[in-house]
């Protein structure tokens, strides 16, 4: 049986792992629906936790989760960053976090901490993620009313 989380954990046969590792996997991405606001990667604050990474800006996981019976409460309501990451995601775990465990109630606590570890430590932000990410070009999804402010400040800083 195959490891969960190696390196070709979605690939299921050789033609899909030589096609990704030799042609596809350092190529860069070209994201035309980002969902970090402008504002966000002007401001290039560090995160202080791994929710606000895996969770803080993007609806589509929020709906994602409501429409499998994840109550409103641990997607954007009152419950603390912790309660909400259970629901999310091993894959961004071991890309960013060397996380290559699945997550149970008995080592969350140590994930949890793990990955916030390497967020104090290397300040990571949005233009970390980014940059790890070989993100060559970055479009967002503004409000159709938004200033585009941040926009022109990205703009004038050179990114």
């Amino acid at each position: 049986m195959k490891k969960f989380m190696d390196d070709n954990f979605m690939l299921n046969n050789e033609t899909a792992t030589k096609l990704f590792n030799d042609y596809a996997k350092d190529m860069p991405i070209f994201d035309y629906h980002c969902h970090l606001s402008p504002q966000m990667m002007y401001e290039d604050k560090p995160f202080e936790n791994i929710t606000q990474i895996f969770l803080g800006c993007d609806h589509y996981k929020w709906t994602y989760m409501r429409s499998n019976g994840i109550d409103a409460s641990y997607i954007s309501g009152d419950k603390s960053d912790y309660d909400q990451l259970y629901h999310w995601t091993h894959l961004k775990l071991k890309k960013y976090f060397n996380v290559n465990e699945v997550v149970t109630q008995k080592n969350c606590d140590t994930i949890w901490e793990k990955c916030n570890k390497v967020i104090k430590e290397t300040k990571m932000s949005p233009s970390t993620l980014i940059n790890q990410s070989n993100v060559a070009v970055l479009c967002t999804t503004d409000d159709p009313i938004d200033s585009l402010e941040y926009h022109k400040l990205i703009a004038e800083k050179g990114h």
